[in-house]
C-alpha cells in the first residue's frame, strides 16, 4: 500500500478503457464475479456481455442481477454459464429453464465460499466504486454486501470508477492498490421504484406494526409488503436499523424522526446495512453520512451479532407456509423464485436476541386468488427455508398467528384462522384427516371476512393497569378456559347462574368461534400478543326477532373494582349500537350487587323484573337516562 501521494501514479498507470482491459484479463474458463443489485458496474457489464461470444466456458457469478446481463442465455450456452446466489426477475426465467444456475447459500457464508471452495474461486472481479479520496481509498458505496469479499478473494480486480457512486462509511473501502485496473466511466446508478401499496399489503402492515415496540431494532426484507410495513411505523419512536438492505421506505422513517438508533445495544446511533436499493434521494442521503455504515455480509449477517441486539425484529416474506409452521420462501414448487439470502441469518439471530421477534408476512392467496398460501403441506419440490422452530409470528391480511411455543394443533388452528375464508373449511377438513386438530373442531361462521380490528382499544385503569380490549379469536380457547378456571366458585355462579366446575373444549370453542355480527365477544387481555392472559370477558348474542341482544360479562378476581366491568359494558353498547341493535338484556342474581350497580350506571333507562332471586334487566339505546354516571367501581 502506498502512503502520501504515491498511490496516484499507481492509479493513473492502471486507468484504461473497458474493452481493452477485458481483452487483457479475460481467458477461456474464467470464473468472473460481477457486482450485484444497484451497485452493478453497468458499463463494465455491458462490455463483458458483448465480448462473451469470443470465449468458451466462462462462468459469471452474481448475487442479484438487476442491470446489463442478458435475460436469455440460449445463444450463449456454449460460451458462458450464469450462476446466482439470489434469483431476481432478470435471471428467474433462465434458472428455471436450466440455462442458468442457482446457488442456495446463506449470505453470511458466501465469503467463505469464495475463499475456501474451489468451485467458487474467482479469477476476475468486476465492481463499481467511488473515486479515490485524498488517501487513495475508494468506497464500494451502495453495494458492500459480498462485493468486498469477492474483491478480496479474486485473482484480478477491475473497478469502474463512477463519481455518482456514494462514498459510504464503515467497512466499505478498498485502497487503489487492492485493485488491479480502473475504468473511469460516469453513469447514473441503477434505481428501484417499488410498486404502489396494495390494500392487502397495507392491512398486513397494520397488524405487523402492532408487534413492534418503541426502541426495536429492525431488519425488513425486500418487497411490497415489507415496504408497506415500514410506512406504518410512523408512530414508533427511537427505532434502530441493522439490516441487509436499506430502501426509500427506511429513509421515510429517518426523515420523520422515527429511526434514531438511540436505544440500539450494538452500534448505538448507527444505521447498519450492507447494500442499498432505491432512488437517487436515498443514495444522496447515505453519501458521506456518519450516521450510516455499510459493512460486508459476514458482519451484518453474523447471527451472533444480530442476537446481541435487544428487541431485534426480523420481518421477512414467504411464498407458502404449512400448518406446522414450515416456511418456503425461495421457490414455488420446483421453480426457484428468489433465494435464501439473509433470511435465515436474521431469523435465527432475532430468535435468540433478548425480546427478539421473527415475523413472516404473506398474502393469504396468490394474486389470482386461486391458491392458498397457507397449506397443509408444502408444494412438491418447495424448499424449507425456515424450520418450524424459528418462526414466532405469521401475518396475513386476516390477522396474526403466534406459533412460538405452540403445539401442532394450536399452530394449525391459528394458521387456518388467518387463511383466506374461502379456503378455511378445506384446510380444517385436511387438518382433521392428518389428526392435527380435534375431530369436532369448528370454525367461526363467516359474516365478516376480515377480523374486526376496529374494535381494538387500550384502556388505562387505576393502579396504572393497562388492558387491551379486542374481539375474541378462535385461538383464545385455552386462555378463556384458564380465565374461567381462575374464577372463584361464587363468581362462576354469578356468571353462569349455576355451579359449573368444568369448561370443556366443546363449550369454550363455541364461545370463541363467532360471526362478530349476530354475536360479539370482547376480551380484555394483558401480556404479549400470542401469550396473553384474559382478565375480562364480555359478550352479547342477538335475538333477531326482537333485535335485542343478551349481554353478560365477567372480570378476573384480582382485576375487579377498577372500573373494567363498566368499561366493558359501555364498549359492548357502543358496538351493538353501531350494528343497529335496539338494546341489551341480561339476567343477574339479586345477590350480585356489583353487577347490578354496573348496569344502573350504564346511562340508559333500566327496566328490571325480579323473579325467584334473578333480575331480568333490559335497556334500549333510544332511552338515555337523565344522568350518566361513569365513575369506576
Amino acid at each position: 500500500m502506498f502512503f502520501g501521494q504515491g498511490w496516484e501514479a499507481y492509479y493513473r498507470e492502471r486507468l484504461t478503457a473497458a474493452d481493452l482491459v477485458l481483452r487483457r484479463v479475460v481467458e477461456n474458463g474464467h470464473r468472473i464475479y460481477i457486482g450485484s443489485g444497484c451497485s452493478e458496474p453497468q458499463h463494465l457489464t455491458h462490455a463483458l456481455a458483448h465480448s462473451i461470444p469470443r470465449y468458451r466456458d466462462l462462468e459469471l457469478v452474481q448475487n442479484f442481477s438487476y442491470g446489463k446481463l442478458p435475460e436469455n442465455w440460449t445463444r450463449l450456452a456454449d460460451h458462458c454459464r450464469f450462476k446466482t446466489f439470489f434469483v431476481g426477475p432478470r435471471s428467474r426465467k433462465a434458472v428455471n429453464e436450466g440455462l442458468a444456475d442457482y446457488i442456495p447459500a446463506y449470505y453470511s457464508s458466501i465469503p467463505r465460499l469464495f475463499r475456501e471452495e474451489a468451485s467458487c474461486a474467482l479469477d476476475l472481479c468486476l465492481i463499481q466504486v467511488s473515486p479515490p479520496d485524498e488517501h487513495g481509498f475508494c468506497s464500494l458505496g451502495i453495494g458492500v454486501d459480498i462485493n468486498k469479499a469477492a474483491a478480496d478473494a479474486s485473482h484480478t480486480v477491475v473497478a469502474q470508477v463512477n463519481p455518482r457512486m456514494p462514498r459510504t462509511l464503515g467497512d466499505s473501502f478498498l485502497h487503489v492498490t487492492d485493485i488491479d485496473h480502473f475504468v473511469a466511466f460516469e453513469e447514473p446508478l441503477l434505481e428501484v421504484a417499488f410498486k404502489e401499496h396494495s390494500a392487502v399489503a397495507e392491512r398486513i402492515a397494520k397488524y405487523v406494526s402492532s408487534l413492534i415496540e418503541d426502541g426495536a431494532t429492525l431488519q425488513v426484507g425486500l418487497g411490497r409488503t415489507a415496504n408497506a410495513v415500514l410506512r406504518y411505523l410512523d408512530f414508533r419512536e427511537d427505532l434502530g436499523l441493522h439490516t441487509g438492505l436499506i430502501t426509500d421506505a427506511h429513509l421515510h422513517l429517518v426523515k420523520r424522526g422515527m429511526i434514531t438508533g438511540r436505544r440500539k445495544t450494538v452500534n448505538n446511533g448507527k444505521i447498519i446495512a450492507s447494500l442499498a436499493m432505491g432512488s437517487r434521494e436515498l443514495y444522496d442521503f447515505i453519501h458521506d453520512n456518519p450516521e450510516v455504515e455499510f459493512h460486508p455480509t459476514e458482519y451484518v449477517n453474523d447471527r451472533r451479532l444480530i442476537s446481541r441486539h435487544e428487541g431485534m425484529i426480523a420481518i421477512n416474506s414467504a411464498l407458502e407456509i404449512d400448518l406446522t409452521g414450515q416456511v418456503c420462501a425461495d421457490s414455488v414448487g420446483h421453480r426457484v423464485h428468489s433465494g435464501i439470502g439473509g433470511y435465515v441469518d436474521f431469523m435465527h439471530g432475532a430468535s435468540r436476541a433478548p425480546r427478539g421477534k421473527t415475523i413472516i408476512v404473506l398474502p393469504s392467496t396468490s394474486l389470482d386468488g386461486r391458491r392458498s398460501h397457507i397449506v397443509t403441506h408444502l408444494a412438491d419440490g418447495a424448499g424449507v427455508v425456515t424450520s418450524r422452530s424459528t418462526v414466532r409470528y405469521v401475518v396475513t391480511e386476516f390477522g396474526i398467528a403466534q406459533l412460538h411455543g405452540k403445539t401442532v394443533r394450536e399452530r394449525a388452528l391459528a394458521l387456518i384462522n388467518i387463511a383466506h375464508p374461502k379456503f378455511r373449511e378445506r384446510l380444517l377438513a385436511e387438518a382433521k384427516t392428518l389428526r392435527f386438530v380435534y375431530q369436532d373442531q369448528i370454525l367461526p361462521p363467516i359474516f365478516e371476512p376480515l377480523y374486526p380490528g376496529q374494535w381494538e382499544a387500550y384502556q388505562l385503569f387505576p393502579g396504572e393497569e393497562k388492558v387491551f380490549f379486542r374481539p375474541i379469536k378462535p385461538t383464545d380457547e385455552r386462555a378463556v378456559q384458564e380465565f374461567f378456571y381462575s374464577m372463584p366458585d361464587q363468581d362462576i355462579y354469578y356468571r353462569f347462574l349455576s355451579a359449573m366446575r368444568a369448561f370443556p373444549h366443546r363449550n369454550t370453542q363455541a364461545m370463541c368461534n363467532i360471526d362478530y355480527e349476530h354475536e360479539m365477544a370482547i376480551v380484555g387481555v394483558t401480556g404479549e400478543v400470542g401469550n396473553e392472559t384474559v382478565v375480562a370477558l364480555g359478550r352479547y348474542i342477538l335475538d333477531q326477532k326482537s333485535n335485542m341482544a343478551e349481554v353478560d360479562f365477567a372480570v378476573r378476581g384480582n382485576y375487579q373494582r377498577r372500573g373494567i366491568a363498566s368499561f366493558l359494558l359501555h364498549y359492548l353498547c357502543q358496538i351493538a349500537r353501531s350494528k343497529g341493535i335496539s338494546g341489551l338484556t341480561a339476567y343477574v342474581l339479586a345477590a350480585n350487587r356489583g353487577m347490578l350497580a354496573v348496569f344502573h350506571r350504564v346511562g340508559y333507562v333500566i327496566h328490571s323484573h325480579l323473579e325467584e332471586g334473578v333480575y331480568e334487566i333490559s335497556f334500549r339505546f333510544d332511552e338515555p337516562a337523565q344522568v350518566c354516571l361513569t365513575d369506576s367501581s
